[in-house]
């Protein structure tokens, strides 16, 4: 073989001949979670996923590349140092990176585990261009939990005491973050909240195999560690007004997050028969009235057998996958558009197929049907095809004429969505609202129609994530902390 001829078949294309191909460097591929098996975890409320192990951890986390311009902060609500907390991971620095994460989120392992981080910091990952993004989302969850399972919990320096004087209206997300940020600052805070427990959609809304209470309470206790104080069983509009939060209690500023808590009903025929739930009233039974844990928790939940739950949401897959845990012989989802469409997580809704549940896509109710004696016996739904898309963005669902059929169930839970509880709202006429009685707030501030009140979350934006709650948390906290300073409380 000629010298040259021998160069040109070590050449590597686009470089001058002569220069040696390199073996590349084999990619890392994106770690998988391990998770409890299908088969089993239908019979117990454990939760599903295990979380990573820390060589997995620090296996993932060299998978980031520690960009300059980390756009993945930009893609998180509440601003975490993202690139430094996978950084001190990959180092076995894992007291490092929870302290990094607690710096700007008070609520880590809660959001590791319920955030979509594919929506959010994963989907503008660098490393997500030509393969799988970094798993974010499963490294912030394997940090929290490490440190609730390998150390005291640490809590930062406190500010010194201010004299100014904050109520949080509600305990859940929106409510706990800016309860915390401010707590940090030496702000006097008290949250007062309408439950017996804390937690807001964390306690009674996600199921116990998808977000364990203990860890929802071990987020609060740190919370609590910062200095705030929680009132219970204290509904404001009844227990007190905005008013006399003011007046007779001596605030200096409110926030309200008091959530979405008002279910939807698709107004349809049968709707009022024993055997149909909202989402909100069966999945609260199920997690906060711990129904699922029988004879321990005497809270009564129908136990049906044949199950269809309505709707193609977060909120959707985890009642259908509770009516499983329920002993449901069949549970089915019937959702009037394509899967494209759904707008539960993707992992959600493999879970859920992974588990059994049957989807019946393209379908809509139109009447549940009486068994005579004033219970649910079956439901017609109509089939639909996709037609123009709405103002959504999805393809409108389009009823296929004459194309009526029966499903046959005992038991329905309607799952389309809540909106604002009135209650506050009305007891405090001065508070402007839209149409659909969200609180109207400014998007960067949150500070609502009345001086020195603030809101957040879904009493704003109507039903949402997490996630985007805490973020408003994070803008109201600045605006309020930037307002209350500016007052003369001497």
């Amino acid at each position: 073989m000629s010298e040259e001829i021998k160069k040109k078949i070590e050449a590597k294309p686009g470089k001058p001949a002569g220069k040696a191909l390199k073996p590349k460097k084999p990619k890392i591929p994106r770690q998988p979670m391990p998770e409890q098996d299908p088969l089993k975890r239908i019979h117990n409320f454990n939760e599903v996923p295990y979380g990573f192990s820390p060589e997995t951890a620090m296996i993932e986390a060299s998978r980031c590349i520690m960009c300059k311009k980390a756009v993945c902060i930009d893609g998180c609500p509440v601003e975490i140092d993202i690139p430094a907390f996978i950084k001190a991971i990959r180092d076995n620095k894992f007291a490092e990176s929870i302290k990094i994460l607690k710096d700007e989120n008070a609520l880590p392992a809660i959001c590791g585990r319920v955030c979509p981080q594919e929506e959010q910091c994963e989907i503008v990952c660098v490393i997500g261009i030509k393969g799988e993004p970094v798993a974010i989302g499963r490294l912030e969850r394997f940090a929290a939990d490490w440190e609730r399972e390998n150390m005291e919990i640490s809590v930062p320096e406190i500010a010194p005491p201010t004299g100014r004087k904050v109520a949080i209206v509600g305990a859940g997300p929106a409510g706990l973050t800016v309860a915390g940020e401010l707590a940090k600052l030496g702000h006097d805070i008290t949250i007062y909240e309408a439950l017996h427990k804390p937690g807001g959609v964390l306690i009674y809304g996600i199921p116990e195999f998808r977000l364990s209470k203990d860890i929802v309470m071990a987020e609060v206790d740190y919370v609590k560690m910062l200095g705030v104080k929680i009132v219970y069983n204290a509904l404001i509009g009844k227990y007190l007004t905005i008013d006399e939060l003011f007046n007779e209690e001596g605030f200096h500023a409110i926030f309200i997050g008091v959530g979405a808590g008002l279910p939807y009903f698709m107004n349809i025929p049968g709707e009022n028969l024993n055997g149909v739930y909202s989402a909100n009233e069966y999945l609260t039974r199920a997690n906060l009235m711990k129904a699922y844990d029988f004879p321990n928790y005497d809270t009564p939940i129908i136990r049906g057998k044949k199950v269809a739950v309505i709707g193609g949401g977060n909120v959707a897959m985890d009642a259908a996958r509770t009516a499983l845990r329920l002993d449901a012989e069949e549970v089915t989802v019937v959702y009037r558009r394509s899967r494209k469409e759904m707008p539960a997580r993707d992992e959600e809704i493999e879970h859920a197929e992974e588990e059994g549940i049957i989807f019946r896509l393209l379908n809509n109710p139109v009447a549940i049907n009486d068994d005579g004696n004033g219970w649910v016996k079956s439901m017609t739904v109509l089939k639909m095809e996709l037609g123009e898309p709405d103002s959504s963005g999805r393809r409108r669902p389009v009823p296929i004429e004459g194309s009526e059929w029966v499903l046959e169930v005992d038991t329905v839970v309607v799952s389309i969505g809540n909106g604002a509880n009135p209650l506050l709202v009305k007891a405090t006429p001065d508070l402007k609202t839209n149409k659909w009685g969200n609180i109207l707030a400014d998007d960067d501030t949150c500070v609502t129609s009345i001086k020195g009140v603030y809101a957040g979350g879904d009493i704003v934006i109507g039903a949402a994530t997490v996630i985007l709650a805490m973020g408003a948390g994070k803008r109201a906290s600045r605006a309020m902390h930037e307002y209350i300073m500016s007052l003369d409380v001497s």
